[in-house]
């Protein structure tokens, strides 16, 4: 059965909703920028449409670019489980993680990507690819469409690369016009491209994971989940996946507990559909976890949704991202959003979002990751403190408003 490059519904958005966080004067300069791009064709594609950072950040970018006039479409890469599962391996190999790579793993990578690509039949002006599962696209579509301007976009830290998958998705990045990192860190110094730009993923303030919720809500999703919001909590939201070692967060927790004998942990996550070893290493953490009670492992499986994580994030007494790579983690820029110092990984762009000692702590241990979370603990004044000075970055640095004037910028030095 022949692939079909699926197109994500999305209900509209309303950039003069964002003048109350943003700010008029900034609403007003984006609908000057974009003026000229009025009715210039955009196509966004990756892998999934949910369970994932790119996911979500799509949901609310392409609304808000139709808004500012620009035709805007998102299509989701179509795959069978040997497919993604080469693209799991080529994602932990551009981590740095050596993995199994042959000649049937890159035939079934050009086979699908082939298929995917002779399914698209609209020209646009500019193809927005995300991450390496679609990025062969281009070696079928650049003929087809000349006048297109292709970019990819990296959302991962490449500081460390497994080389012989590097390589392969280097041959293909290297016929892109353009490659958006996040931080200058992830460019690869061999990567030979026309341009490089830097723009760092952004948190929708409006949107249901992150819109303030009433205490009646907070103590409803809580009490529905069987978390007793009256005991210290700490929680970290994100994939179960070896990058976000929730090994290391649960020893961290079981630390926090000698002192704090009734701290909970609650580990929440989704289930994607483009990642083949969720299911695995959910059940390998709940191996770790060993039956305590006091840790909640809850997903999208679960009926853990926005509402869901919202409430948890701003229910926890401790937010924690202890990644051991990250590209960026807009779990990190959420709990800010909401007030809550974050105890992150101190690694790739956690380190952007989090000023030590100022809005949170960047810690590299388990050890390191309770000695911060009893600070905070203890220290409830201070832990406030810091989580108003988190909210101000988030407000200043990584709201959707600011994406947006990146990408305009884009767009022009493009043009």
């Amino acid at each position: 059965m022949a692939m079909m490059l699926t197109p994500v519904p999305l209900p509209p958005k309303s950039l003069g909703d964002y003048a109350s966080v943003s700010g008029r004067d900034l609403v007003a300069g984006l609908r000057v920028r974009a003026a000229p791009f009025n009715g210039v064709r955009i196509l966004h594609i990756n892998s999934t449409a949910f369970g994932g950072g790119v996911a979500e950040l799509l949901h609310t970018l392409i609304p808000l670019q139709r808004d500012l006039g620009m035709e805007a479409d998102w299509r989701v890469i179509q795959g069978h489980e040997p497919f993604f599962n080469v693209t799991k391996a080529m994602h932990n190999a551009l981590q740095g993680a050596a993995v199994p790579w042959d000649d049937a793993m890159m035939q079934e990578y050009a086979r699908v990507n082939l298929e995917n690509a002779e399914a698209l039949d609209t020209a646009y002006d500019f193809i927005v690819v995300h991450d390496a599962q679609p990025a062969g696209m281009i070696e079928t579509l650049a003929p087809r469409y000349p006048n297109a301007k292709w970019i990819w976009r990296c959302h991962i830290d490449l500081t460390e690369v497994y080389e012989p998958v590097w390589q392969f998705v280097k041959a293909k990045v290297e016929r892109y016009d353009a490659v958006v990192f996040t931080m200058n860190e992830f460019v690869r110094p061999d990567l030979k491209t026309a341009k490089v730009f830097l723009i760092m993923p952004t948190i929708d303030p409006l949107s249901l994971k992150n819109v303030a919720l009433e205490p009646d809500m907070l103590d409803a999703v809580l009490t529905g989940y069987g978390i007793d919001a009256s005991r210290p909590m700490l929680l970290q939201v994100s994939r179960f996946d070896p990058w976000k070692d929730p090994f290391g967060v649960i020893d961290a927790y079981r630390l926090v507990k000698e002192s704090v004998p009734d701290a909970i942990l609650v580990l929440a996550g989704s289930m994607a559909h483009d990642d083949p070893e969720g299911v695995e290493y959910w059940q390998k953490t709940a191996e770790h976890a060993a039956g305590d009670p006091d840790i909640h492992m809850l997903s999208n499986v679960d009926g853990v949704g926005n509402i869901e994580i919202n409430a948890f994030q701003r229910s926890a007494d401790v937010v924690i991202q202890k990644s051991l790579r990250e590209g960026f983690g807009l779990t990190v820029a959420e709990a800010m959003w909401k007030s809550k110092p974050v105890i992150g990984g101190n690694v790739g762009g956690i380190r952007a979002q989090i000023q030590e000692g100022r809005t949170g702590y960047l810690v590299s241990s388990a050890e390191d990751c309770a000695d911060r979370a009893l600070t905070l603990l203890r220290d409830a004044d201070a832990a406030r403190a810091m989580g108003a000075a988190a909210r101000d970055s988030v407000r200043e640095r990584f709201l959707s408003t600011r994406w947006l004037d990146d990408f305009i910028g884009m767009l022009e030095s493009l043009s």
